[in-house]
């Protein structure tokens, strides 16, 4: 038996991380053809947008697909951007070993941590084909490209390299290329079209990545081209330390034996984000370890009993020790004026609405959920709606019905939104794209090859808010069109009828045409609101009209509000109503009178805006009659809104902004007055008849 055990333990060995990856490829994506060209693809642009961004460098990425032997699907990418590009020395350990980078110890959002994206792509390339993967990188303060041929030692994980050497490097135009990285791999894999397909990654991409141009050219020669929709780069993120909500007894151990410090009290407040002096002393007083101990004898139950007070076990004074949350400069979210704009470019539609809710924390790491719905165009409304999942800026393309973000659109009852769901479950029908972002300082996967998000009490629960309050949007805009339309069908009735009647009747009797101004007013019986929202090339800016007219019999007061993009840094010009701020994002008007057969007119402008950030406003009304074309003012929205805006100010995120503004809407209230101009008639020439209900509604 002896033998036995020596001659196991003798077979026993090491295995390499690469090597072990090499056997199981499907781990990181490579399990189908079709699927492998898309991961890929995927590796490479992710890696080309995160060197753009990091480098502050508007991208601009190339991808052509070739097929090389189409009997044994064979096939050659290459993906150029342009990029900082890579120093010469710095290529192989890039390209050629797994688990190198620069992001995985880093707590910030980023679109890839573990160091295995691009080097898993050369060694799938040499697993399939037995060729090395061809890179190509200039930075800008040389004046020749380096290249080199890539491979892998799977036993050692360690770059193989052949054929290196420098040469100039030119566009298609002649000119030479600045700065940028070019990988030209072959692999065995298959293209092919649909919704997982390379094109719809792209197509997605460009949706989340609207500062990126993408020009693709596929197999067949065809050229797609997504362009870019503003030179806004996204938010620098800045890496910040653990929170001790996160943080596992093997992490702790490990840190506390790591640590420099002098004592306990300095590794607190050196090491973790969320703990101030005060909670310093009473997560010490919790764990019942004075704060002046050398590090070296914290040990064993020590740092159990620290962990137990990190995570509320051990109390202080009875209750959990407070602590801060994490900051928020660690996460880029897309923000919702981008969103829509990615989504308009892709997607033909009359009606978008986004949302980005403010940060949130699970388990210590924060996170933040942004949607968006397209509905209406020339989408199919008998077939699901199209899900489009992503997290931190990156398209997840698979397994969608095992992933979190579409779970948390299926627990919502879309009918009373305006969707059909038979039964109320599942994926909902109709003419509609739902898009679902996660961004997040620690995305976690149901599987290594990042598909698929797995289930998380937090973010499940704030996906579910958003898709609610993002459905209340889409039924108001429903309803909205629909008293519009009848409306509409009236008011078109009346005026061309009742003039018809006038001018025959009068002829009969030999009588002038009776002014029908007041009959219309009593038939009509309605207050409606009309709104326009332009972009003027001349001022830069964004100009919006809203004209309330009064066709009833009785004097009316409301209150109008109107949405703008406050968070997105805009700012309010030209505004000669006054009026106030009433919550972040929200503008009041206050209107004492309307004369029965009479309007009023507000208008502003909004500044710091790119053309087609902002194309819609939307109306609200506080009045005891409903305004037709504009939405009663819910106070439970209002709520929310305040209260996401005291989340953000306590966060320090707008706080400055936040102060400013409202003191610059303290200012206005006190001095500004409503608009006393002179009102109009209800009924306006036949062309200005038109004009009222002119444009999608």
């Amino acid at each position: 038996m002896s033998g036995i055990a020596q001659k196991l333990a003798s077979n026993q060995k090491q295995v390499a991380i690469s090597e072990f990856f090499e056997k199981n490829k499907h781990f990181l994506g490579f399990d189908s053809l079709a699927r492998s060209l898309i991961t890929a693809v995927k590796e490479a642009v992710d890696n080309a947008l995160d060197a753009c961004e990091e480098a502050r460098i508007l991208p601009t990425i190339k991808i052509q697909i070739t097929k090389l032997d189409t009997k044994k699907d064979i096939v050659r990418m290459v993906v150029e951007d342009n990029g900082p590009g890579i120093p010469q020395k710095s290529i192989e350990k890039v390209f050629g070993q797994l688990l190198f980078g620069s992001r995985f110890h880093a707590i910030r959002q980023s679109r890839g941590q573990q160091g295995i994206g691009i080097t898993g792509v050369v060694m799938y390339c040499q697993l399939t084909t037995g060729r090395t993967t061809h890179v190509r990188s200039k930075i800008a303060n040389e004046p020749t490209a380096a290249f080199v041929d890539i491979g892998l030692d799977t036993r050692k994980n360690k770059a193989t390299k052949a054929n290196a050497g420098r040469e100039i490097w030119y566009n298609e135009d002649g000119t030479g290329k600045e700065h940028g990285t070019e990988v030209t791999a072959e692999m065995k894999a298959k293209y092919q079209k649909g919704r997982q397909s390379v094109w719809q990654y792209l197509r997605m991409t460009s949706i989340v990545n609207p500062h990126a141009e993408i020009i693709f050219v596929d197999p067949e020669g065809e050229r797609h081209h997504w362009t870019r929709v503003t030179e806004r780069l996204p938010t620098k993120v800045e890496s910040i330390k653990p929170h001790p909500h996160g943080i596992e007894l093997g992490q702790l151990q490990r840190m506390i034996a790591e640590s420099k410090d002098l004592n306990l009290n300095h590794f607190l407040l050196n090491n973790f984000s969320g703990v101030t002096n005060r909670a310093r002393k009473e997560l010490c007083q919790a764990a019942e370890i004075e704060g002046t101990r050398k590090m070296k004898s914290v040990k064993g139950d020590d740092i159990r009993a620290l962990l137990e007070s990190f995570q509320g076990e051990r109390l202080f004074n009875g209750l959990p020790v407070k602590l801060l949350k994490p900051p928020t400069n660690c996460l880029s979210p897309i923000e919702e004026m981008l969103i829509k704009k990615g989504l308009s470019k892709t997607i033909d539609s009359r009606f978008v609405t986004t949302l980005t809710r403010v940060p949130s924390v699970t388990q210590g790491n924060p996170f933040q959920v942004e949607v968006g719905l397209i509905f209406g165009g020339g989408m199919a409304g008998d077939k699901p709606v199209e899900i489009l999942r992503f997290a931190n800026r990156v398209p997840l393309m698979y397994q969608q019905g095992g992933c979190l973000l579409t779970k948390a659109i299926e627990s919502v009852d879309w009918r009373q939104y305006g969707l059909d769901q038979p039964g109320g479950k599942g994926v909902p029908k109709g003419p509609a794209a739902i898009l679902v972002h996660l961004a997040s300082t620690n995305v976690q996967f149901t599987s290594e090859a990042k598909e698929a998000l797995a289930d998380n009490a937090e973010v499940m629960e704030e996906a579910r808010k958003a898709m609610l309050e993002m459905g209340r949007g889409l039924r108001k805009h429903l309803e909205k069109k629909k008293k519009m339309a009848k409306t509409k069908e009236k008011f078109e009735l009346i005026n061309d009828i009742l003039p018809a009647i006038a001018e025959k009747s009068a002829q009969i009797l030999e009588r002038p045409i009776p002014e029908l101004s007041g009959s219309i007013t009593r038939i009509m019986s309605a207050v409606i609101s009309e709104s326009t929202t332009e972009w003027n090339k001349e001022t830069k800016q964004t100009d919006v009209e809203i004209i309330l007219f009064n066709y009833t019999s009785r004097v009316r007061a409301y209150t109008i509000l109107a949405t703008w993009p406050e968070k997105a840094g805009a700012t309010m010009e030209k505004n000669e109503t006054g009026g106030r701020k009433e919550a972040l994002g929200v503008w009041a008007w206050k209107l004492e009178s309307l004369q029965p057969g009479e309007k009023t007119t507000i208008t502003y402008s909004l500044g710091g805006l790119e053309r087609g950030d902002w194309t819609e406003t939307e109306i609200l009304f506080r009045g005891s009659q409903d305004v037709i074309g504009a939405t009663k003012m819910d106070e439970k929205f209002l709520q929310e809104i305040r209260r996401q805006e005291q989340i953000l100010g306590e966060s320090g995120v707008v706080e400055p902004e936040a102060e400013t503004d409202q003191k610059q809407a303290e200012t206005v209230e006190k001095t500004d007055e409503p608009s006393e101009e002179k009102i109009e008639p209800a009924v306006a020439p036949p062309d200005g008849q038109r004009t009222l209900f002119g444009g999608d509604v």
